[in-house]
């Protein structure tokens, strides 16, 4: 439902815009502020505390500064409350319920600029976004610069990385510097969490964060290149995620999708959800061996990495060329995609970037003709307009092949997957091909994954388990951070097919707990999280159906939670099995499993070793 509350003149009075369950409230007011005229300005409280103070709104433009001189000439108020059903995700269904405001200001002399704010106010946080609007003698705009700005009431603690595939580090938003990526989550009290993110990056610079000169801990908006833009143009939302604690932030990231476009694929029968390995010989034996570790252990996809068609920046797409690198490189396409095929698997082909700007339009057609389903963009150029722009018509190319999508490397997501949801996941995360500490992960679940799903690329026998963590920490992994195609083994093999020296000895084995693994779903209908501390533990829940899936992560000390079943059906009994990190038992992984009768009057011990994990599947009897 939508409903339209009114419209209306206003002079000097501030536009109030509170969330339907009156706990977040967003408000603007044009005023003097610090040497500027009639400055549009805003500010942000959770639950009656202030979380952003007044701040500036505006721009500079090739031809000027947009910051000052206007006057409120129209505002328009709605409110909304609907429920749409993702073609999948964290939950089968999002509620999307808000009041909005759409404010319009002109400039009181020449220019006479007219722009727009449109400001939101949902449960779950506050957003806005500018519109220029079509008006007389402006064509187009040139922004050099966004003048947006976040003045936080004090110096919390932010969890600050500089790269999408950086490492995150605790700070004071005071030492917060120029780059600063997005989500960044702030803690302002331990009770109120506050993270600032972008949503509906589609043609538009990307935008991350630096200090505000001459003001403690406040930060303004960086955009990565000039935008122009014919008229009209509107900017992606900022947005201010608000919450008691960080949990709750990841359980309420669904906000991000709700400020992008509804879907706009007539058909979506074809994207399909599922799990991946990876083959490292790019043999046409290998590949098949891939797939019948699929089969067996109930994978749905084959995915074929950098070099299949060569060195992968100089080599031509359309054909195979395996690599030197790779001495079993007989890769025959066509019988790998058949025989995948005749079993329920498919094949997904890596590309990167720079053959893919010179042949997009013709290679996608080609893959889907050869029967691929998917593809996987690697190292694309992120950032600027330019780059923004491309390499979302480069997603709409690929739906319009009915090809999904992985895209990799330093893009981060702004919720676009609703609008075009053949993009499954992304990078734009440290993955397992990075070796972190628990510690690590345990800052990007809270962090990064506000933004949306994340390759992650779960490894299970190669080394770095031992290293940094526990193989019951790997199986829960991939319950805790979602991505709708898991790519799973990522450095392993079937013992039979060779590899390259460099990929080491990862045998797949045929360990009992593997069927947690086998049984996975990669998308849900329902998410919860249960525990939530940032760099130190999470346990998360989740529901396909009738079967739920947890999983515990631990950091560097043991830990210890009762978990209440509570949100099992009461009246079922369910039948939960438990995978625990136990040395004494004489596998190489140490993975122990019990099966225990459980309902939803059960309380779960959950017992996490330092640097370990556990995983349960909990199914009806």
């Amino acid at each position: 439902m939508v409903a339209f509350v009114g419209s209306s003149l206003t002079a000097a009075e501030s536009i109030e815009v509170e969330s339907p369950n009156g706990q977040a409230r967003i408000r603007m007011d044009v005023k003097d502020f610090e040497g500027d005229r009639a400055c549009p300005i805003y500010d942000i409280q959770y639950r009656g505390k202030p979380v952003v103070v007044p701040s500036r709104m505006g721009f500079d433009l090739s031809n000027g500064q947009l910051t000052s001189d206007f006057a409120i000439v129209r505002v328009d108020r709605t409110s909304s409350d609907t429920t749409w059903k993702p073609v999948y995700g964290e939950r089968s269904s999002i509620r999307d319920r808000y009041s909005q405001a759409v404010v319009t200001l002109r400039q009181q002399h020449a220019p006479k600029v007219m722009l727009q704010l449109t400001l939101r106010a949902y449960d779950e946080g506050t957003a806005f976004f500018y519109t220029f609007p079509p008006q007389p003698g402006m064509k187009d705009v040139s922004i050099v610069r966004e003048k947006t700005e976040f003045r936080l009431p004090s110096d919390g603690t932010a969890w600050a990385t500089y790269t999408a595939q950086g490492i995150y580090t605790p700070v004071p938003v005071s030492s917060v510097k120029s780059g600063c990526e997005r989500p960044l989550v702030v803690r302002l009290a331990d009770d109120l969490y506050a993270a600032f993110a972008e949503a509906r990056l589609v043609d538009y610079a990307r935008t991350k964060f630096g200090p505000l000169p001459g003001h403690a801990h406040s930060l303004v908006a960086e955009l990565g290149s000039a935008v122009k833009s014919p008229l009209p143009l509107r900017t992606p939302w900022r947005v201010v995620m608000l919450a008691d604690s960080p949990g709750q932030l990841l359980e309420n990231n669904f906000i991000i999708l709700n400020l992008n476009d509804p879907c706009a694929l007539a058909d979506t029968s074809w994207i399909k959800p599922g799990k991946v390995i990876r083959e490292v010989t790019l043999s046409t034996a290998g590949s098949k061996a891939c797939i019948d570790f699929c089969v067996k252990h109930h994978l749905q996809y084959v995915e074929l990495d950098c070099g299949w068609y060569g060195p992968e920046k100089t080599s031509d797409p359309h054909r195979v060329a395996v690599k030197a690198d790779r001495p079993q490189g007989d890769l025959d396409m066509i019988e790998v995609v058949r025989y995948g095929k005749e079993r329920g698997v498919g094949i997904v082909l890596y590309i990167n970037q720079t053959p893919l700007e010179k042949y997009v339009d013709d290679v996608l057609p080609l893959y889907r003709s050869w029967g691929v389903q998917g593809v996987k963009y690697g190292f694309v150029s992120v950032g600027s307009q330019r780059w923004t722009t491309w390499l979302h018509a480069a997603i709409r190319k690929a739906g319009e092949n009915r090809l999904m999508l992985d895209i990799h490397d330093e893009y981060r997501p702004t919720g676009y997957s609703r609008t075009y949801p053949n993009l499954l996941t992304q990078e734009g995360i440290r993955g397992d091909e990075e070796k972190q500490p628990n510690e690590l992960h345990l800052m990007t679940l809270f962090t990064r994954m506000l933004a949306g799903p994340a390759d992650i690329t779960v490894c299970y026998y190669d080394r770095r388990v031992d290293d940094q963590a526990s193989h019951a920490y790997q199986l829960a992994k991939p319950v805790c951070f979602y991505s709708p195609w898991q790519f799973l083994y990522w450095y392993d093999r079937p013992g039979h097919i060779g590899t390259m020296k460099s990929q080491g000895n990862n045998i797949l084995g045929d360990e009992p707990e593997l069927e947690f693994f086998d049984h996975l779903p990669t998308v849900w209908d329902e998410t919860k999280i249960l525990v939530g501390s940032i760099g130190e533990c999470a346990v998360v829940a989740r529901r396909s159906g009738a079967e739920w899936f947890i999983g515990g992560m631990n950091a560097d000390k043991p830990r210890a939670f009762d978990i209440p079943l509570a949100f099992l059906n009461s009246g079922t009994k369910y039948t939960a099995s438990i995978y625990s990190d136990d040395p004494s038992v004489p596998t190489r992984t140490h993975v122990r499993i019990e099966k225990k009768p459980v309902n939803a009057g059960t309380v779960l011990h959950v017992t996490l070793p330092a640097r370990g994990g556990q995983a349960f599947r909990i199914v009806p009897e």
